[in-house]
């Protein structure tokens, strides 16, 4: 199974959109990828859908039930503070590493100029589902 870390732009997506990005949380749901979250990035996730989106407490309560249910908590151990364009962005990398991540999944462009770090590759989520994709055909 793929350890994967998304952030929280993916999150909102999955959530507030559906598309490609719920596809993932699908996959986790099904334990087809294991997905870390942590505190920092959970609380990125509703304090947006609450300010930008403004869901209400109940939605937000819901949301977060969901994601705690289909998510693996990590508590990193680590700060880091490689991308100094939005700080903010770390706490993902601080997730992965935590969880030893496979992969991170992003939509932010601060963090897929990166393009990888420590060895984990940062993805698109269509670039994901299509190595996904073709990960799965492979296994017998």
């Amino acid at each position: 199974m793929r350890r994967v870390t998304a952030d929280s732009n993916i999150l909102i997506s999955a959530l507030q959109y559906g598309g490609k990005p719920l596809t993932l949380l699908d996959m986790a749901q099904e334990g087809r990828v294991a997905l870390a979250i942590s505190d920092d990035i959970l609380t990125e996730t509703l304090r947006v859908l609450r300010d930008k989106f403004h869901r209400t407490t109940e939605w937000l309560q819901n949301a977060e039930t969901h994601l705690r249910e289909i998510t693996t908590h990590v508590i990193p151990a680590e700060r880091i503070d490689t991308v100094t364009a939005d700080p903010d962005d770390n706490r993902v990398l601080e997730c992965a590493v935590a969880a030893a991540s496979e992969v991170i999944v992003s939509g932010d462009s601060d963090l897929l100029q990166l393009s990888t770090f420590r060895g984990i590759p940062l993805l698109t989520v269509a670039a994901f589902l299509v190595r996904f994709e073709g990960f799965e055909a492979e296994r017998p």
